[in-house]
């Protein structure tokens, strides 16, 4: 029985060999597998999350609506009373400088200038004999055959006459320009923005016919808040328009109500649009950004992408093709609660580390997981 017993322990013995060369086998396949991890992270870059640095104005910009309206809308009207003959323009319609835009009867007028010119020669035909009358008496008075009263009324119906030729003179003139301003034209190139009258129509002199607005000067008007009067006055202003948002057009302030509206508590303003063109039509909706002048620019940034090396903060800013790291020192104005506010350091648009810089190394590569905005 005891050989028995030692043969049993031998074969068991036996049996137990390969299991332990199974255990150890996969004990080592489990640590190659562990080890390939570390291998593949170090390829691929440690994962990172980034910022991107974009610069601008400290104090925010701010923006509103306003209108294109031309600086000199002209209400334009006849300079005599007459009865309209025909209407030459329509609301819309395009018009150049001395372009007629109405016409009066002229009936009336010509009549009149007809008068002026009859009365004229017979003006003329008075002081001709007024003269003549006059040089007999001087020389009447010269030879003693006249008196000194005589003498003095001939002078003085001779100066009658005169008068009565320049007033002649005058009225003829005036009668002239009567009939010339029985045509209303334009005095600027611009656009109907309105007709007030209709053939057929009898007008006083003076009253409005159309109204012309001109194309020379156009201007953005807006209503601004008190709180951005100086901003107004002193800022930088550019205004886009709607249709084109693209397009970017200068502009200054010109005129700034010093009443507020009653209702809105705002100031109309008027900024003048000195490279505005004929696309730029009336009446379009525009946008006006206001800004303050020569204001410095600056970037936001987390707090988490600073990294202090006790003398002065930098940022970790990572190539976009190779996925390396370079830390840039940076100028840091101001502290937020979250945030940094920096002037210089990193161009525009560079991408930052923006969490577990104090983990980073110079000579590492990263891989960009996710972007942060700020």
């Amino acid at each position: 029985m005891s050989g028995i017993s030692v043969y049993s322990h031998k074969i068991s013995a036996l049996i137990k060999v390969p299991a332990v060369l199974l255990a150890v086998s996969l004990l080592a396949l489990t640590l190659a597998g562990c080890n390939d991890k570390p291998a593949e992270q170090a390829a691929t870059g440690r994962p990172v999350l980034v910022a991107t640095v974009h610069y601008e104005a400290e104090a925010p910009e701010r923006s509103f609506v306003g209108t294109i309206r031309p600086r000199i809308e002209t209400d334009m009207g006849f300079r005599v009373a007459g009865k309209v003959a025909k209407r030459l323009v329509e609301v819309g319609q395009r018009v150049e400088a001395g372009q007629p835009l109405a016409v009066l009867d002229e009936v009336d007028l010509r009549l009149q200038a007809e008068q002026a010119e009859a009365e004229y020669r017979a003006a003329t035909g008075v002081v001709a004999q007024a003269v003549a009358a006059e040089t007999r008496a001087k020389e009447l008075r010269g030879k003693g055959w006249s008196t000194d009263a005589q003498l003095d009324q001939t002078k003085a119906a001779a100066d009658e006459a005169r008068s009565r030729l320049i007033r002649a003179e005058r009225s003829v003139e005036l009668t002239k320009n009567s009939l010339s301003y029985t045509t209303l034209t334009a005095d600027a190139r611009g656009v109907v923005t309105a007709t007030l009258i209709e053939p057929g129509q009898v007008v006083a002199s003076g009253q409005t016919a159309i109204r012309v607005a001109r194309s020379a000067e156009k201007e953005a008007v807006v209503a601004i808040p008190e709180t951005l009067l100086a901003r107004a006055r002193g800022g930088a202003a550019r205004v886009t328009l709607w249709s084109e948002p693209d397009k970017k057009y200068t502009a200054k302030l010109r005129e700034l109500a010093p009443i507020a509206d009653v209702a809105t508590r705002t100031y109309l303003a008027k900024f003048s649009l000195p490279d505005a063109t004929d696309d730029m039509e009336l009446g379009m909706t525009a946008t006006l950004t206001l800004a303050d002048a020569d204001q410095e620019r600056v970037a936001r940034v987390p707090l988490s992408a600073l990294f202090n090396q006790g003398d002065k903060a930098s940022l970790y800013v990572v190539d976009r093709e190779s996925g390396a790291v370079k830390l840039l020192p940076v100028t840091v104005k101001s502290y937020g609660t979250d945030t940094a506010v920096i002037t210089g350091g990193v161009e525009e648009g560079a991408r930052v580390v923006a969490l577990g810089v104090q983990k980073l190394d110079p000579a590492q590569k990263v891989r960009v997981v996710a972007s942060l905005s700020f």
